[in-house]
């Protein structure tokens, strides 16, 4: 988890919105690190997650997919979380929930954030993904120090 804290910390560093993910294999092996991906064109479908699981459905077959887990600083929203069923990832387990970025955010426009839980997204599917968190949510808030002001 504090992994992808680290990526967050490096997006926002580097002018993102302090958001990280990374792709490990079965194995634990980090396939891949993916920060925010807002700049420079002002992406607003350009989160961590959803950029990470468009790379690894590029990548790699289904049946290596199933076995995989995305790490992420915060739950994937809505469209992250069918990024993640469509790419076939198996398993994902985040830090910050999304009623607590919403809380966090409140109506920024550049971070509408949905309440919609990700277990909701996924239970609505054909094929399971286990989840796991909210984890380290304290650590994964202060991510946000000021980000939203």
């Amino acid at each position: 988890m504090r992994r992808t804290f680290a990526v967050a910390k490096r997006a926002q560093k580097n002018g993102m919105h302090p958001f990280g993910a990374l792709l490990a294999d079965a194995n634990g092996e980090v396939l891949a690190e993916q920060g925010n991906g807002y700049m420079p064109d002002r992406d607003m479908t350009g989160h961590a997650e959803r950029l990470l699981a468009t790379w690894a459905s590029k990548r790699y077959r289904p049946e290596q997919l199933a076995g995989c887990t995305m790490y992420m600083s915060a739950e994937p929203c809505a469209m992250c979380a069918g990024a993640i069923y469509w790419a076939g990832i198996g398993r994902v387990v985040y830090g910050l929930s999304e009623k607590r970025m919403k809380d966090i955010t409140g109506n920024h426009p550049e971070n509408p954030t949905l309440d919609l839980p990700c277990r909701t997204v996924f239970a609505a599917g054909q094929r399971p993904t286990a989840i796991i968190g909210p984890l380290l949510e304290d650590e994964a808030a202060a991510l946000h120090d000021g980000a939203w002001d």
